[in-house]
């Protein structure tokens, strides 16, 4: 199904593409080989097909939370070039 020259500018212009009469032309035979297949797919029968979410058959991929032994914090702040009340001290960036 062939795309109009007047759709294929619409569509450059939605796009804010500038286009030549020759690229008008020729995006118009490949939007249209575009609509064509997408119009056999709209021919395929999935009526016995399940909707899915999502591809794989998976419920919860997520890790059971487990606690766990923290680092110490005074390790952590050993390197620290300044800290205040226990934490990593930085300069203010933000008025």
């Amino acid at each position: 199904m062939k795309i109009t020259e007047q759709e294929v500018r619409h569509i450059a212009s939605l796009a804010r593409l500038r286009l030549s009469d020759d690229e008008v032309e020729k995006l118009g035979e490949e939007l249209g080989q575009i609509k064509e297949f997408v119009e056999t797919l709209n021919e395929v029968d999935v009526s016995s097909v399940d909707a899915t979410a999502y591809i794989l058959d998976k419920q919860n991929v997520l890790r059971e939370d487990e606690l766990k032994p923290s680092f110490d914090r005074e390790l952590i702040l050993k390197n620290a070039p300044a800290k205040e009340a226990g934490c990593i001290s930085v300069p203010k960036v933000v008025e």
